[in-house]
């Protein structure tokens, strides 16, 4: 388990490496050839094409249509052939369904949504009002709902910079509010309960702490967020070298849970850990990047469709970790 830093920088090396690189689908000669063809043919007054109502609904465009059908030409084409099949413009070819470009994708982020409903439920229903990690933990669930909405979005229309932007800016801030609530727990840096609140909680150091943590997190993503739109183009690599940084330090301090004297551990203390190895063990789907099985799944939806189960326990644990009798309030 402490070794689980070691796939996360692996996949960040080989990421960045892929993202250095042109997709070679759209630049092929047929290609373009292709498309330039079709939107003479489809895209002119004359013509007058109307989409079906699907696509007009997820605000495909006659020219989005002709290179969608120009790039499963050449593939049908490849694949008959018997030769590697091409990315276009960073992306697999996928058969799109009801105008979402990657179904599959869309169906799993929908299950992650779930997941994280269910599992706030699960926070809301079995851990008391009174607890001071409630309020962290019900706020990450919205947070995480908010995130695969977006993610849905955007896997239904990956061309669209505005839908790419809201699915990575609120990732962002999933994660990053998952390593914020993480480090209050650990460090036991939550609000006194009412019955143990000093006179003057103002003045308290866990409060300070907890206040000079806030601030550092809301300029962080501040800063991230601004950097990324004040740009002249995306900052992949350095989006994902966020993310993946924000991730492995979170589950850098899961993974350091077991460690902390015995008073501070809860009965199930392998738990977290486990947790933490089936997440690096789910993020290094996207090591085995590879054309999608029938133009449908790829290595990419199966990781949202594995984080899904993932997420639903891992609120199981955040309830047990709440209610187990030895849970302490730490607190100087």
């Amino acid at each position: 388990m402490r070794h689980s830093l070691t796939p996360a920088l692996v996949f960040l090396v080989i990421c960045l490496t892929a993202l250095a690189l042109a997709s070679s689908g759209d630049k092929r000669t047929e290609y373009t050839g292709c498309v330039s063809t079709c939107q003479v043919e489809r895209c002119n007054p004359q013509t007058s094409l109307v989409l079906l109502l699907s696509l007009r609904m997820t605000r495909w465009t006659c020219t989005d249509d002709c290179k969608y059908l120009c790039m499963h030409e050449l593939t049908d084409r490849d694949v008959a052939w018997g030769h590697d099949i091409h990315q276009y413009y960073g992306k697999w070819p996928f058969w799109r369904f009801s105008g979402m470009q990657e179904p599959a994708s869309v169906a799993f982020s929908m299950l992650n949504l779930w997941a994280h409903a269910a599992g706030g439920m699960k926070i809301w229903k079995n851990v008391p009002a009174s607890h001071v990690m409630r309020p962290y933990y019900l706020i990450w669930c919205f947070a995480s709902i908010n995130a695969w909405v977006w993610s849905s979005v955007f896997h239904t229309r990956v061309d669209t910079p505005i839908t790419e932007k809201l699915d990575y800016f609120s990732a962002a801030l999933a994660i990053l509010y998952a390593l914020y609530y993480t480090t209050i727990r650990l460090f036991h840096l939550y609000p006194a309960p009412e019955r143990s609140r000093p006179s003057n909680p103002a003045k308290s150091p866990m409060n300070h702490k907890r206040k000079l943590l806030s601030i550092l997190s809301i300029l962080t993503y501040l800063g991230h967020i601004s950097y990324l739109t004040l740009l002249p183009r995306f900052d992949y690599a350095y989006n994902m070298a966020f993310n993946l940084i924000l991730g492995v330090l979170h589950n850098i301090l899961w993974t350091l849970y077991p460690s902390r004297p015995k008073s501070y551990r809860p009965s199930f203390v392998t738990t977290a850990g486990v947790f933490v190895a089936l997440t690096t063990l789910a993020t290094s789907l996207e090591l085995f990047d590879f054309p999608p099985w029938g133009r449908i799944i790829d290595a990419h939806s199966l990781w949202h469709a594995v984080t899904a189960p993932i997420a639903f326990y891992w609120y199981s644990f955040l309830v047990d970790d709440s209610l187990d009798p030895s849970w302490r309030e730490h607190r100087a």
